[in-house]
């Protein structure tokens, strides 16, 4: 039987982890994220989470120090956002080459320069080639839901690749909202104790781990990385299963709502997919034939899911919260794109960047855009949420 709770995102982050029973935190606090490693050193300190508290200088140290106390045999984590998660990218890579299921709340903020306190997903987009697991949230249910399931998914024999549990800085990190938190109990037998299952540091067998190995065997390790990916989209299909099965919320690697005879469909995820649908309501009441498309697992990408919701759809945006420099797209729409492989026009919305807000009006406007867009012009991303006169604003404080 659940019990509901009012919890904000950081919270819903930390119930998840000390409710599958983490032994060893190790943190460091960075504005969005702070209450997740300051709510756990509390846990841990009054008794109720038994685990060990490491307070360490850096991020770096901190997904290092988790890394090591997972390869001790115990399930262990940290959490982290922006820069903090720029700082782990050395241990990122290093802790999914070793194959370590390292289950890691990242709370979503713009990368600087220039700085900026507020959300976008530039932070965890950046890694998103690191070898990790990436789930997206879109309310603060979802964050402690998918925390649980990433555990399951992340341990997976079939898997065993660390997971990012993403969730936007502020929009959900501090928004209170009602949680179904099940008994301790039926997280124990969902979730279950940690098992290593692949490499361990054991005093009584001493192994090299993340030693130097010749040209001879790289290519192969990586091929083995690839084949744990292609092994998570089915295994996350059937922990979705169990877990709607036992508790009533079914999740899907990517969600359609009134797709199934749109004529222009938006695709989004995280919290301002809760938006896009709300919009989608309002256009259908007025007779408008458009839908939504929510991405909830971006590593592995749903690919054959997304092509099978959109199939029949002639125009799709695609709106990422990064801006894709350089590149022909954002890093959601190049993956929209690919999986469409021509059979709609897509086009890409670059918005929301440094936390401005994706409101009604702007969702609004990238209908209206796209529906008027000519398939033969300029397919270059719009930045959709642009202020007048962008080039005059100047990144320079001075002080006379």
């Amino acid at each position: 039987m659940a019990e509901y709770m009012m919890l904000d995102g950081n919270a819903a982050a930390v119930q998840g982890m000390a409710m599958s029973r983490v032994k060893v935190v190790a943190a460091y606090p960075i504005t969005p994220q702070s209450s997740i490693a300051e709510r756990l050193s509390d846990l841990v300190a009054s008794g109720e989470l038994q685990a060990t508290y490491m307070r360490v200088e850096s991020e770096h140290s901190a997904l290092s120090a988790t890394l090591g106390a997972q390869l001790a045999g115990v399930r262990a984590g940290t959490a982290t956002s922006s820069v903090g998660l720029a700082l782990m990218h050395e241990i990122c890579n290093a802790a999914s080459g070793m194959r370590v299921p390292i289950v890691m709340p990242v709370v979503n903020r713009a990368l600087a320069s220039p700085w900026s306190l507020w959300c976008d997903h530039q932070d965890s987009m950046a890694e998103r080639d690191s070898g990790w697991l990436q789930l997206y949230c879109q309310n603060v249910q979802e964050i402690y839901d998918l925390t649980l399931m990433a555990y399951r998914l992340a341990e997976h024999e079939r898997v065993l690749l660390p997971a990012m549990v993403c969730f936007d800085g502020f929009f959900l990190s501090h928004s209170m909202q009602k949680v179904a938190v099940p008994a301790q109990a039926e997280v124990d037998s969902f979730v279950g104790p940690y098992t290593p299952k692949n490499v361990w540091l054991d005093p009584t067998d001493p192994v090299f781990i993340n030693d130097l190995i010749t040209m001879e065997e790289f290519t192969e390790m990586k091929y083995q990385m690839k084949e744990g990916f292609a092994s998570a989209a089915d295994v996350f299909n059937e922990v979705s299963a169990e877990f709607a099965e036992r508790f009533g919320r079914r999740y899907c690697a990517a969600e359609g709502y009134m797709t199934e005879d749109a004529e222009a469909v938006i695709v989004s995820l995280g919290s301002m997919s809760g938006t896009v649908r709300h919009v989608v309501r309002e256009m259908r009441s007025r007779g408008e034939k458009v839908g939504a498309l929510k991405v909830t697992c971006f590593r592995p990408f749903p690919q054959k899911e997304v092509a099978r919701l959109l199939a029949g759809v002639g125009r799709v945006a695609v709106f990422d919260r990064s801006a894709g420099l350089g590149a022909a797209g954002g890093p959601l729409f190049l993956e929209v794109k690919d999986a469409l492989d021509g059979k709609a026009f897509v086009k890409n919305y670059i918005g929301g960047l440094g936390g401005r807000d994706v409101g009604a009006s702007t969702v609004e406007r990238v209908f209206a855009d796209l529906r008027a867009a000519r398939e033969e012009d300029d397919r270059a991303p719009v930045w959709c949420d642009v202020k007048e006169h962008p080039m005059q604003i100047r990144q320079v404080l001075r002080f006379v």
